[in-house]
């Protein structure tokens, strides 16, 4: 007889698009507990351009609020940390809710992928980071065609992570992870929504998150730590013209929710390679889908 394996649930979309408020609810109905998919919610102090959440209805949240923004943190740490967070949370009897938009930290825990164990070059990442996104892209390219297709080009820490793994090994970097054996029975869950919508709630979050502060949180964390990588990502790189009184702060907001735009197409573009995805465009189509794979049986 083949042994059960631990169910987790999956709740994934683009940025803005309610996956975070809807997995609340859902954690809420089915006794979970949620862990955050989230590449910059990791960092304290980021808080209101990450979107990190506040009202979370009494329900636990991991992997929130982890390491300051100086330190490093990626893929392969993200993973470990998550798998804790299940164990711990199916040992209390509840639901792992892995929730977030970043599609690669979601697939790492779904398809067990294993990573590089390469440490950090120093003196490579120093030279790499005074350069582009394009400069970089370009660069992995020559190292990883295959690779290249699909790394996020905006991902600046990915991309500098990339081509660190393909120089310190000379092989391609996207064949050097290897899926291990599934370690969950995954109910991966959607959001789907209109485009027209979607562009809607980014400018109405963009304009509420500067209005609770986000240029004051810019500030603090510069004041503190400088222009560092963590801070070489949407919500947060728009500023700098800004504080160089290059641009207005209509600007600022322009930019935030142009590049938003931008990023939640290539989430979604991401997240279409997958073909096990289930999109729901309501709580009602979530909950439905829950509920008959928490009761599912697993063929002998």
């Amino acid at each position: 007889m083949k042994k059960e394996k631990p169910k987790i649930i999956v709740i994934l979309g683009p940025t803005a698009s309610g996956k975070t408020e809807l997995a609340i609810k859902l954690a809420k109905k089915f006794k979970g507990e949620i862990i955050s998919a989230d590449s910059r919610q990791v960092f304290k102090g980021m808080d209101i351009g990450t979107a990190k959440p506040k009202d979370t209805n009494n329900i636990p949240h991991h992997l929130l609020d982890l390491i300051k923004p100086n330190q490093q943190f990626n893929v392969a740490l993200f993973k470990r940390r998550a798998l804790r967070a299940i164990k711990e949370i199916k040992k209390r009897k509840k639901i792992p809710f892995l929730v977030g938009g970043s599609g690669l930290y979601i697939q790492a825990v779904v398809e067990n992928i294993n990573f590089s164990k390469i440490p950090a070059q120093k003196e490579l990442r120093e030279k790499l980071e005074k350069k582009t996104e394009k400069e970089l892209f370009d660069m992995y390219k020559k190292l990883d065609p295959k690779g290249a297709k699909l790394i996020e080009k905006g991902n600046k820490r990915r991309l500098i992570r990339a081509i660190e793994v393909s120089k310190a090994t000379g092989k391609p970097y996207w064949e050097q992870r290897k899926k291990g054996e599934a370690l969950f029975d995954v109910l991966e869950i959607g959001i789907k929504i209109p485009k027209q919508e979607l562009r809607k709630r980014i400018k109405e979050r963009t304009e509420k998150m500067i209005e609770q502060g986000l240029e004051k949180e810019v500030k603090k964390i510069i004041k503190k730590y400088g222009w560092i990588p963590p801070l070489h990502t949407i919500g947060y790189q728009e500023w700098k013209e800004y504080f160089s009184n290059d641009i207005t702060k209509e600007r600022v907001k322009e930019m935030i929710i142009l590049h938003t735009g931008q990023f939640a197409k290539r989430q979604m573009t991401w997240f279409k390679r997958d073909k096990k995805i289930l999109w729901v465009r309501d709580y009602t189509k979530a909950e439905k889908l829950i509920r008959a794979f928490l009761k599912k049986e697993r063929a002998n």
